[in-house]
C-alpha cells in the first residue's frame, strides 16, 4: 500500500512538472466555465448543470486518453520501467498508483469547478441531487477511460500511439454499440446497448444513480487494470 501510495504522488506531481497538465487544466478550465455562464446563468433558464456535465462528458474522450498516454509508455520509452518492475513492488501496486495519480489529476481539474455549483446553489437553489449525480458520473466515466488508456499505455513505448489506440477504441465502442443495436434483432440487441457508456452515463444527468451503471464502470476500471498489470507481469518474466 505505501508503494502505490508513493507511486500515485510522483505521478500527480509529475502532471505540474510539465507544461502540458498545466495547459490542460488552464484550457478545460476556461471552457467549462465559459459553458456554465452561457447556458447555466441565463436569465430564465432552469437552474440546472446539465450543459456543463454534457460538456466535461463529451470533452473526456479527448482529456482522458491525453492524461493516461504518458503513465506507462513513458517508462517503457526512457527505460525506467526495468528499475521499477526490479524493485520490491507488485506489478498491481504499479498500475494501482498510476491509475490513482491520474484519477488524481482529473480531480484536480474538476475541483475548481464545484465553484460553479455554489455559485447556483446561492442564486436558484437547485436540487442537490442532480448535480451530485453529475460529478459522480464524470468521476466514473473518467475512470473506466483512464483505465483503458492505462491498458494501451502498458503496451506501447509511443504516447501517440497509446493516445490513438485509447481514443479510437472508445469512439468504436460508442458508435459500435448503436450499430450493432441496430443490426441486431430482440433481445440480443441489448447486449451491444450494455457496454455504451452514453446510454448509461445519461442517468446521472437526470439526477439517477443506478447501482447498475455504478457497478458497470467500477468493475470494467478495475479489469483494465489487471489487464495492464499482467502485461506488466509478462514483460517481468522475460
Amino acid at each position: 500500500m505505501k508503494g502505490t501510495l508513493i507511486i500515485a504522488k510522483r505521478e500527480l506531481s509529475a502532471f505540474f512538472r510539465v507544461p502540458l497538465g498545466w495547459v490542460v487544466m488552464a484550457l478545460f478550465l476556461f471552457l467549462s466555465g465559459f459553458v456554465f455562464v452561457r447556458f447555466s446563468l441565463q436569465p430564465g433558464t432552469p437552474a440546472t448543470m446539465r450543459d456543463f456535465f454534457s460538456f466535461w462528458w463529451r470533452v473526456l474522450v479527448v482529456v482522458s486518453p491525453a492524461i493516461s498516454m504518458r503513465l506507462l509508455a513513458e517508462e517503457h520509452r526512457t527505460g525506467t520501467i526495468d528499475p521499477l518492475l526490479s524493485s520490491p513492488v507488485s506489478e498491481v501496486a504499479v498500475v494501482t498508483g498510476k491509475f490513482l495519480g491520474a484519477l488524481g489529476f482529473l480531480g484536480v481539474c474538476l475541483a475548481p469547478t464545484l465553484v460553479y455549483a455554489a455559485v447556483l446553489m446561492w442564486l436558484a437553489r437547485p436540487d442537490p441531487g442532480p448535480i451530485f449525480a453529475g460529478y459522480l458520473g464524470i468521476a466514473l466515466l473518467g475512470a473506466f477511460q483512464l483505465a483503458l488508456g492505462l491498458l494501451f499505455s502498458s503496451l506501447t513505448s509511443s504516447q501517440t500511439l497509446a493516445f490513438l489506440a485509447t481514443l479510437v477504441t472508445l469512439l468504436v465502442l460508442e458508435a459500435g454499440a448503436g450499430f450493432g443495436a441496430q443490426w441486431l434483432s430482440e433481445p440480443w440487441d441489448q447486449v451491444p446497448l450494455a457496454f455504451s457508456t452514453d446510454l448509461r452515463i445519461a442517468d446521472f444527468a437526470k439526477g439517477l444513480i443506478d447501482t447498475s451503471h455504478v457497478a458497470f464502470f467500477v468493475i470494467a476500471s478495475v479489469w483494465l487494470c489487471g489487464l495492464a498489470a499482467l502485461v506488466l507481469r509478462t514483460r517481468r518474466w522475460r
